[in-house]
């Protein structure tokens, strides 16, 4: 009886003026307003997108297998299928990783043996092992312990703490992943920042009050002691403010990305780039190993740290950027002490150094020096004394990696006691190795075995490009840009990555475009690293949309970001990276460069445009 009474006393209006549009409403006519049905369409295509995506898209494009019965359009329409779904996101990236294990035989274009073995190269060892080695860093705390030594050591002026925060978090990405540095520095810039600015905002008061008295000493009237703050003043405070707290977490963020450029194994781009060179360029050998790349991109990720430093200062630190000034010898603020205070604070809570930390740093170190000393170039390394027979190199960077990650599986992470004597009965009970610094349900849980499968799809997909014949005709499609320099090209298709890898994953944007311009390269008569490397790089300076990377997503979760302090602020800046790249370039000549040999120069014409 209640719900029939309520429902009587609805206003009921089949006829007359609607007033939600402004019009007179027949009595068949709806009642929703335009923007309402607008609001639903928008709902229909946002609930069904996914789907439509996943179902359509095979169908859209088979025309492309039935019209072109090649077994390079074959594996066309897989490539195709492959980019929609990674750029789209319809079904996971690893999943999509997977279709070529599908797709290429059951559309003859590759057997069976010969894709899945790509999913298992030296490149993702390589990957695999540094990415254990990252996991045991982080488990132990060492990148911690490294990075708050490093700031402490830097200084706490506002221009010297935001560079150290830089080189800090790029040194962190160079060995473990941007997005667990990221996440590591984040809560140590906001704790350091939320004090600072409650002491700034202290001692500036106290210094308010005091001035006030002095030029009031005359008048001893009740109440000349308090502070009455120029609104303007106080806004423009509040805006300094937000704009430290911007700076501090963009630089975080940005730096992030870029410190993954100087290693081989920073960043799933570069890993890419080395598959693929190792995939479509055989007889480059061992052209690119940890060594010679770290001999290009480390000069140049300094260079983009110092550039991105210098263009944040000026954008958001420009009204107090003298007084801040790293050459400035002006006496240190409270704010700088309070800084000084938390860093030391959470370094005191480390503690000592302690035995897995010492052997996690044991087997870093040991990582690292015979990545280095492997190959160096300039001299001989270790790998001449015996692993060396005519043209066949039995061991690569990959089995080091593989070593020290079987390595921190078998270290302990405690002291063995040899002190049997005087053991108690429960310490006689327990198994005399203690447990490893790592084992495998850690390892299980923090490793990304999705990259894993994504390297492999990349390399399945080069695979199927160049049996297929598709490079091929890919190459003769862009014989035309023969008539362009070479600088040019290399410009339009950095930012062309730079640009695609906003919305997509940089493993995949690099993935799917790096076989397309090794087949461009070698139509148009230029050396392949010319056009490759720049493209790799750029598609790790993902700087414009939280979306992008994870550590922007990291970073604008904090809240003190808006999307256009990302996008339109690094708009100039992020696609001049790009640019530093090219001009990087001028140590070709004549598509050659010294550093990574002449390697391509047979089978590639000669450039006419000189």
């Amino acid at each position: 009886m209640r719900r029939r009474t309520l429902w009587r006393e609805k206003p009921e209006n089949p006829t007359g003026w609607c007033f939600s549009s402004g019009t007179f409403r027949s009595p068949g006519e709806s009642s929703q307003s335009p923007f309402h049905a607008m609001d639903s369409a928008k709902t229909c295509v946002t609930k069904f997108k996914s789907f439509a995506i996943l179902l359509f898209t095979p169908i859209l494009m088979l025309p492309l297998v039935i019209l072109i019965p090649d077994k390079f359009a074959r594996c066309a329409y897989v490539i195709v299928i492959m980019a929609v779904y990674w750029c789209t996101d319809v079904i996971p990236v690893a999943v999509t990783s997977l279709l070529p294990v599908l797709l290429f035989p059951l559309l003859k274009v590759l057997d069976s043996k010969q894709v899945c073995i790509q999913y298992m190269k030296d490149t993702n060892m390589l990957f695999l092992g540094s990415l254990i080695v990252a996991v045991a860093v982080e488990r132990w705390k060492l990148h911690k312990r490294v990075a708050l030594r490093m700031l402490l050591f830097v200084g706490t002026k506002p221009s010297r703490l935001m560079l150290g925060f830089m080189f800090v978090t790029a040194f962190l990405s160079m060995w473990i992943s941007n997005t667990a540095a990221t996440a590591m520095m984040i809560p140590i810039v906001e704790a350091m920042l939320q004090q600072m600015i409650a002491a700034n905002t202290a001692v500036e008061a106290s210094l308010g009050t005091l001035e006030l008295l002095d030029k009031n000493k005359t008048s001893e009237l009740p109440g000349s002691q308090v502070v009455f703050e120029d609104p303007n003043v106080q806004e423009q405070e509040d805006e300094e403010t937000k704009n430290m707290y911007k700076a501090m977490h963009l630089c975080v963020c940005y730096s992030a990305s870029i410190g993954g450029t100087a290693t081989l194994t920073g960043t799933g781009p570069n890993v890419v780039l080395l598959g693929q060179m190792q995939e479509l360029f055989p007889d480059s050998k061992d052209v690119l190993n940890y060594a010679s790349w770290f001999g290009f991109a480390f000069p140049n990720m300094v260079m983009m740290l110092v550039l991105a430093w210098l263009w944040l200062q000026c954008l958001y630190m420009r009204h107090n950027l003298k007084k801040t000034c790293i050459c400035c010898g002006e006496k240190k603020r409270d704010t700088e002490k309070i800084a000084y205070k938390v860093l030391n604070e959470e370094y005191q809570k480390l503690g000592s150094l302690s035995y897995p930390e010492c052997n996690v740093l044991f087997c870093f170190t040991l990582l690292v020096i015979l990545w280095f000393s492997r190959d160096p170039g300039f001299m001989p390394g270790w790998l001449s004394f015996a692993w060396v027979e005519g043209n066949t190199v039995h061991i690569t960077d990959a089995t080091v990696a593989i070593f020290v990650a079987i390595l921190l599986f078998i270290i302990p992470s405690q002291k063995p006691k040899f002190n049997f004597s005087s053991q108690t009965e429960e310490e006689r009970k327990t198994p005399f190795y203690p447990p490893a610094l790592l084992d495998w349900k850690v390892a299980q849980e923090k490793v990304p075995w999705d990259i894993v499968l994504l390297l492999g799809g990349g390399f399945a997909m080069a695979k199927g490009c160049e049996t297929s014949g598709l490079s091929k005709w890919m190459a003769a499609q862009m014989e035309p840009l023969r008539l362009v320099k070479p600088a040019v090209i290399t410009l339009i298709l950095s930012c062309l990555v730079a640009m695609t890898t906003e919305c997509t994953s940089n493993v995949a944007t690099t993935t799917l475009f790096l076989p397309i311009f090794a087949s461009m390269a070698r139509s148009i008569g230029i050396h392949p690293l010319y056009v490759m490397i720049p493209c790799t790089m750029s598609a790790s300076l993902a700087f414009m949309l939280p979306v992008a990377t994870p550590p922007n997503a990291i970073v604008f979760a904090y809240g003190h970001l808006r999307v256009v302090d990302m996008g339109a602020q690094f708009d100039h800046s992020g696609n001049s990276c790009p640019a530093s790249l090219v001009r990087l370039g001028s140590h070709f000549k004549d598509g050659q460069w010294c550093l990574f040999g002449r390697w391509c120069s047979s089978g590639i014409p000669k450039s006419s445009r000189g």
